[in-house]
């Protein structure tokens, strides 16, 4: 009786030391899964006794790269990013902004005339043939060109002519000539060459007579400016009757300010 208790003990004394020994070593062992990597563990829904594994991610916890394009994510229609804010805001200060642009631009890049106004004859300088009673009269005009556009305005060309008794006496054509700034004035003066000779050669007589001082004979002027902006011409034509001297060389500065070029015709 007594050696079967003792030896009862000493097996239940080994049990014991057994179970330590499994119980250090499953710490052991936990210790180092804890320390390993978690991503390697598999997905699982803990959502009850009979959740499922995720059928699109396979319990991975990941998406295919291959299905990024044909999966839909669904969102509660409780959530806040359904509801954006300031929307009504926020469209209504685009569209004010957006219509001020567009007036704006209308405002600054719609087309406006261009004025041009004839100041009248500079300088005329006269000269005669006395063999063939022919006078040749130089005629320098001036215009006042004046730019209302936002934008700067390239004047391309000056025609004139002058007409005398019905007949054209002189023409003149200037090109390339300058450009007028924004909201700018800017006066330029043409010359044009004229002859008096053939049928109406009887004017060298009254023009070379010496009882009278002044010899002026009525002629039309007629000048065409041509513009250029943004590749689009516009044309402004003008015509006026001038007195002009033929009896000598004269200059008239009254009522104009110093011109800023001027221009002669090609020979």
């Amino acid at each position: 009786m007594g050696k079967s208790l003792s030896h009862l003990a000493q097996q239940t004394k080994h049990d014991c030391q057994d179970s330590l020994t499994s119980s250090l070593e499953g710490g052991t062992q936990d210790d180092d899964g804890k320390n390993g990597d978690v991503s390697q563990f598999p997905y699982v829904e803990f959502t009850g006794r009979d959740s499922v594994t995720c059928p699109t991610c396979q319990g991975t916890g990941r998406i295919p790269r291959g299905q990024e394009n044909q999966l839909v994510a669904l969102i509660p229609y409780s959530d806040q990013r359904l509801r954006p804010r300031r929307t009504k805001l926020y469209v209504t200060a685009s569209v004010l902004v957006c219509l001020l642009l567009s007036i704006l631009a209308v405002f600054f890049l719609f087309p406006r005339t261009i004025d041009v106004s004839y100041s009248g004859v500079k300088s005329v300088f006269v000269s005669y043939d006395r063999d063939k009673h022919i006078v040749y009269l130089n005629i320098t005009n001036t215009l006042n060109i004046t730019n209302n556009n936002y934008y700067t305005v390239e004047v391309a060309n000056v025609t004139a002519q002058v007409q005398f008794a019905k007949t054209v006496i002189g023409k003149s054509r200037i090109s390339n000539i300058t450009a007028i700034s924004p909201l700018d004035m800017k006066q330029i003066d043409y010359m044009v060459p004229t002859i008096i000779a053939d049928e109406m050669s009887y004017m060298y007589d009254y023009c070379t007579l010496q009882t009278i001082k002044v010899h002026n004979i009525v002629v039309m002027m007629q000048v065409t400016v041509t513009t250029t902006y943004f590749g689009h011409a516009e044309q402004v034509s003008q015509e006026m009757y001038q007195y002009v001297d033929c009896g000598g060389n004269t200059t008239s500065f009254g009522g104009m300010t110093k011109p800023s070029n001027i221009l002669h015709p090609p020979e």
